[in-house]
């Protein structure tokens, strides 16, 4: 599942991210994969959105979040 489809308040566990790019700069925030997330807040309009990663909250673009696979955790 791509983590711009993950449900509110759901938690996901990070598979992989496909912009190679966009990789490189998540990674330097702490966006791993096997990194826990959870969607905390959508921007009125739908986007950006926040995910929190660990001990904090990172916002993303739903287009950069579209590039990031996750596995929800049941």
């Amino acid at each position: 599942m791509k983590l711009s489809k993950l449900p509110f308040g759901k938690e996901a566990i990070v598979e992989s991210i496909a912009d190679t790019e966009l990789s490189l700069k998540l990674l330097e925030m702490g966006l791993l994969p096997g990194e826990t997330v959870a969607l905390e807040n959508i921007a009125p309009f739908g986007d950006p959105i926040a995910v929190r990663v660990g001990e904090y909250k990172m916002c993303l673009r739903l287009q950069d979040a579209d590039c990031v696979m996750v596995n929800v955790i049941s």
